[in-house]
């Protein structure tokens, strides 16, 4: 029998770049993370290839593996037991998420650029429309929930960043886009845009996703932030996740409260999932008038052992920042 005859266990690991890029390798566990990176034309920082110089070291977000030997000159055993790696000692013995300490175009790599068609167009309130994308070969597009893409405006030379709504493992792309007068996606949105539209759009981009770890979580979405806090209880749906979480969605008018049937339907199956919206207007017909800071408490942030995603304008990321500290 060969190695070759021996079924071995292969995982996907996303490498995240400090530019933003997240690229994603299929490694198995007889492989090194970096041999399976430069197998696929992604050429992290590397040297030695045996442990001996630290150059590739990156930090593991989340996911098990196994770490390799290597000397104490490379990797210290205090960096280690913070969750410090050399991709070419480690093999992985789940997903893993690696922050690489490099830029993709150091890589040689850099986002891939997907050509779709525009499948759904819907005027969700006045201010918010969710479109929806296909492209063919699905499989080949690998995100993290929380992740962005660059999308091209149609008929003009600039592009649009917008979340994910969607799970990673859905067909369809979906983004909730907030319309600005005089806006080049607006525009095109208000004035162009019908279905069957080609659409093209580059990434996926951020350092902003879900971590996979069973501490409880705190989601806080403010406008069409809504759209990577979709994305995330979705993928935890998905998963049948056990994990505690409260989600607070917060507008600034009524007209801006959107997808609440989505986030109703997200959430169904998660049986350790609360949630509430609110809205700052104070003659909105909302139940809860105010802020998203009126909507979550000590019991919410469990004695600090909590991982909180936030998601929204910036005045309202500022003032959660104050809130909770």
């Amino acid at each position: 029998m060969t190695v070759n005859d021996i079924d071995v266990a292969t995982h996907r690991v996303a490498l995240s770049f400090e530019d933003g890029v997240t690229r994603f390798v299929t490694c198995r566990e007889d492989q090194t993370v970096a041999d399976a990176s430069y197998r696929q034309r992604i050429n992290i920082p590397l040297d030695c290839r045996d442990g001996a110089c630290g150059t590739c070291k990156a930090f593991c977000e989340s996911g098990r593996y196994d770490g390799g030997t290597y000397i104490d000159d490379a990797l210290s055993q205090d960096e280690a037991d913070r969750g410090f790696v050399l991709p070419c000692s480690m093999r992985p013995r789940s997903d893993l998420v690696l922050q690489v300490a490099s830029t993709s175009e150091v890589a040689k790599t850099r986002a891939t650029t997907y050509a779709g068609t525009l499948v759904g167009l819907e005027r969700l309130s006045r201010t918010t429309v969710e479109i929806a994308v296909e492209i063919p070969n699905r499989g080949e597009l690998a995100f993290l929930p929380g992740q962005y893409v660059n999308i091209a405006v149609p008929g003009t030379d600039v592009s649009r960043s917008y979340s994910f709504s969607n799970a990673p493992h859905e067909e369809r792309l979906t983004f909730l886009v907030k319309l600005t007068p005089g806006g080049a996606m607006s525009t095109y949105l208000d004035e162009r845009a019908a279905v069957g539209d080609a659409l093209s759009f580059t990434g996926p981009n951020g350092s902003f996703f879900l971590r996979e770890t069973d501490r409880p979580v705190l989601l806080l979405a403010g406008g069409t932030g809504l759209a990577p806090v979709l994305s995330m209880v979705r993928t935890l749906s998905a998963a049948s996740s056990e994990r505690h979480a409260h989600l607070v969605y917060g507008v600034s008018t009524d007209e801006d409260l959107v997808a609440l049937d989505q986030i109703e339907r997200a959430a169904a199956g998660l049986a350790n999932l609360t949630w509430d919206h609110c809205v700052a207007d104070p003659d909105s017909t909302a139940a809860n008038k105010g802020y998203v800071t009126s909507l979550f408490g000590p019991e919410h942030l469990h004695d600090g052992d909590v991982a909180i995603y936030l998601c929204g304008p910036p005045p309202m990321v500022e003032a959660v920042r104050t809130h909770v500290s």
